[in-house]
């Protein structure tokens, strides 16, 4: 997997030459090849609780598709292959619809608390409920109140780490309560101390 090669044609490469980044670029294409995720994307993946998909539609403008669930929904099968349930959502089967004119998609994960965004070429397969059972019990997420309507695999074409320029840092409201969780110990702490000072100082009276 190269996601260097496959992401650069020639127009890439010309306007690269051009505005002199070219040099760094080549070297990409040279090296950066791999069989497939490592622990590193793997582990990325299962910590993700969204995703944005982009798809190719017959009229040739793309599709950008936000996609969410809880943490780790997108499940890895193996360093080529992720899965997901796919859940009813507004009924426009604008992905759905695109393809079934062309299987090639892009997917950037965003971790936005890090600053770190993974993207991704695939080929998506859509398989309905009850076509492999085994793999449909794999992807169940026990709690999840909402219906899935399909399973969606991605057989992974390339993928590479962009850099952290410009995503600006946001955090969810479970990753915010972790991060003040010792200063709400402390002022615990620090109330019940308090409360024992005034109660001290009352019984002296």
């Amino acid at each position: 997997m190269n996601y260097a090669k496959l992401a650069f044609s020639d127009a890439i490469k010309a306007l690269q030459e051009k505005f002199g980044s070219r040099k760094n670029y080549e070297r990409m294409e040279q090296f950066r090849s791999t069989d497939g995720l490592t622990a590193n994307e793997m582990d990325f993946v299962a910590q993700r609780d969204s995703f944005y998909m982009s798809s190719l539609g017959e009229n040739g403008f793309p599709y950008i598709q936000h996609r969410g669930g809880p943490k780790g929904f997108l499940k890895v099968l193996d360093n080529r292959r992720l899965a997901f349930l796919d859940f009813s959502g507004n009924m426009q089967y604008i992905t759905l619809g695109n393809l079934q004119h062309s299987s090639k998609v892009s997917l950037f994960l965003m971790d936005y608390a890090n600053k770190v965004r993974l993207k991704i070429y695939a080929k998506a397969q859509v398989l309905e409920l009850g076509e492999q059972i085994d793999l449909e019990q794999a992807l169940v997420l026990p709690g999840y109140k909402h219906r899935a309507e399909r399973i969606m695999v991605f057989y992974i074409e390339a993928f590479d780490w962009n850099c952290s320029q410009h995503i600006t840092q946001r955090y969810t409201a479970d990753e915010i309560q972790v991060a003040f969780t010792s200063q709400s110990e402390y002022l615990t702490k620090l109330e019940s101390e308090v409360k024992a000072l005034k109660e001290a100082l009352k019984s002296k009276r």
